[in-house]
């Protein structure tokens, strides 16, 4: 028993270094490698940047009062379309104490005077009935009447005013009534019923009554580093993506470069705007975050394969073609495939990238 365990011991012995020395022979012989292959196609590379910012209304108008005073009546909301001259709400005047005792005070100096007038008026009237004064002097008492009244009249406008911001005699221009000053959409209406405002003034800039806005008329505002600024110009389009309608693009064209840059946390930016072209039925909303997208360089119809297939060797660039190492020349890339502008044709087989097995 024991020499056939022995037997058996040696013939696995034997076995295994056979084995080792087979494996170790297949590793050491050289694996051949098994490359894809690509076809160099004619296609369109473009080089984009992004710029984000937020769709505004072009012309966005605050709407705020000519006198102090509190909103006594607002007749519109946010969301309503108004017409220019179109009245917005109402402010109830809060009248001066010091100027409106001032205002009393000649409303009565005005009525002595006018009844002094008025009775002199009267003797000189009878007077002239009777032939006893020239007609020169009634006229002279007459005109002195009559200017009388209108000062009284005036004094009594004008403590109208003070009390209540209208004129009794063009009441249709009363400043106490906010109007809207252009054709648009109420974008909001931050003042409610009973708030106490100020109208605009040299040492402040007024409670604003409501902000209006044509909305026919939309931009893209956004801001662009400095490094990509240099490349894109007036008049370049522009595609508008708003993620907050399901990803929708519209059609931009670019309007406008600020000359001057701001600094931001050590970068440059320069603000740009771009006219949006709205289609028919499409409502935008003020304030809607957007992106977007310009194309600073395009090579159309040209020769183009996948980047990963060239190779770089200092400052040369090839290709295998037919397992030959071809020189090419190379021109825009997006990051994904490059342009050939020599050394390759459309439908040439070239050598792509390793396959693992």
């Amino acid at each position: 028993m024991k020499k056939v365990f022995k037997t058996l011991f040696f013939i696995a012995l034997i076995a295994g270094v056979l084995w080792t020395f087979s494996y170790l022979f297949k590793k050491s012989k050289p694996q051949e490698k098994v490359y894809e292959t690509v076809e160099a196609t004619i296609g369109t590379i473009e080089k984009k940047t992004v710029v984000t910012g937020q769709i505004n209304p072009r012309d966005e108008v605050s709407i705020k009062p000519q006198v102090s005073g509190i909103i006594s009546k607002i007749y519109k909301e946010a969301g309503q379309m108004v017409k220019k001259d179109e009245v917005i709400a109402m402010v109830k005047i809060i009248p001066d104490v010091a100027n409106l005792a001032a205002t009393e005070s000649q409303v009565k100096l005005a009525k002595l005077n006018l009844d002094n007038v008025e009775k002199v008026f009267e003797r000189q009237k009878t007077l002239k009935d009777k032939g006893l004064i020239a007609a020169e002097e009634f006229e002279k008492s007459q005109l002195e009447y009559e200017q009388a009244k209108e000062n009284y009249n005036n004094a009594l406008d004008q403590l109208n005013i003070v009390k209540e911001g209208i004129s009794k005699n063009a009441s249709e221009y009363t400043n106490t009534s906010i109007k809207s000053t252009i054709d648009g959409m109420i974008l909001d209406i931050p003042v409610k019923v009973g708030n106490s405002v100020i109208n605009s003034n040299t040492f402040n800039d007024g409670t604003t009554i409501a902000t209006v806005a044509d909305m026919h008329d939309m931009i893209f505002v956004g801001k662009m580093d400095e490094t990509e600024v240099g490349r894109i110009s007036e008049g370049m389009p522009m595609i508008i993506t708003i993620g907050a309608m399901n990803d929708k693009k519209f059609d931009a064209v670019l309007e406008y470069i600020a000359p001057k840059g701001t600094s931001e946390n050590g970068a440059v930016f320069f603000q740009m705007k771009a006219r949006l072209i709205i289609p028919d039925g499409v409502y935008l909303r003020a304030g809607y975050s957007a992106n977007g997208e310009i194309v600073i360089e395009q090579a159309v119809d040209a020769v183009t394969v996948p980047e990963s297939c060239i190779i770089y060797s200092n400052d040369s660039t090839f290709v295998y073609k037919d397992n030959v190492k071809t020189p090419v020349k190379t021109g825009l890339s997006d990051g994904v495939n490059i342009v050939i502008t020599e050394g390759l044709q459309e439908g040439d087989q070239i050598r792509g990238n390793e396959i693992f097995k």
